[in-house]
């Protein structure tokens, strides 16, 4: 996957990877250089290995293994198992909205950057499914630090909802976004625990109806749940 577009993000590639390994020869390799191929490493060691064994039950020196990298390297990086899954988890979630914010910005309209951003949000964890454990389930397991760290990045979803419309002249609550970006995570977390991560995408028409009915009104985003009449590869049917 050196060359696929998700190939930043944790685990996307095998953390020992050969071609990843720094090269031995008589030019000497910049330390920060070093370091930043073992962060990176580790980033995919530590979703590799937290999908696998779950995050009570991995260990720094199974995170270290799977990375090909030393403790001391380990800990030159990170301050333990609870730091290094968090700073996994905000890297790949930082990428993961970079990924959402294109594509909701090259739409023109405020209905079709949403569908578009939820569709990638829906595809990405479809496709890298130990990243998707790891950061949608097992960052429940990794104590208060890491529960606070998702609840930033839950309200970071705000963004995609400044500029949508409104049905009526009274204030939206407060609280709307909130439950709809809620409401949105407790079905992706649904799937994800029962290992039905492959199915995500699948959820598109669904949860793009419930993201626009209170914007833009039930008639208007129903059309989201039919099934589409032309053959755009990009079309989604409810299942």
């Amino acid at each position: 996957m050196a060359d696929h577009p998700l190939s930043p993000l944790p685990g996307a590639r095998e953390a020992r990877d050969p071609a990843r390994a720094i090269k031995r020869g008589p030019s000497r390799v910049p330390p920060e250089v070093v370091a930043a191929n073992q962060r990176e490493r580790l980033f995919d060691a530590v979703v590799h290995t937290v999908a696998e064994k779950g995050y009570a039950n991995a260990t720094v020196s199974d995170i270290c293994r799977a990375a090909g990298v030393t403790r001391p390297a380990f800990y030159a990086l990170f301050a333990g198992k609870d730091d290094a899954l968090i700073a996994t988890y905000r890297h790949g979630t930082d990428l993961l909205l970079h990924l959402m914010e294109s594509a909701y910005r090259a739409e023109p309209a405020w209905r079709d950057g949403a569908r578009a951003a939820l569709r990638v949000l829906l595809q990405v964890l479809a496709e890298l499914p130990a990243f998707a454990t790891t950061a949608v389930v097992e960052i429940d397991a990794a104590g208060p630090l890491a529960r606070a760290e998702r609840a930033q990045l839950l309200r970071r979803f705000d963004r995609f909802f400044s500029e949508a419309p409104s049905t009526s002249d009274l204030p939206m609550p407060e609280e709307l976004v909130e439950t709809v970006v809620g409401g949105i995570y407790a079905t992706i977390y649904r799937y994800v625990a029962a290992g039905r991560v492959e199915q995500l995408p699948a959820l598109l028409p669904t949860l793009a109806y419930f993201t626009l009915v209170p914007f833009v009104g039930r008639e208007e985003a129903a059309s989201e749940l039919t099934i589409p009449t032309t053959d755009d590869p990009s079309g989604c049917q409810l299942l």
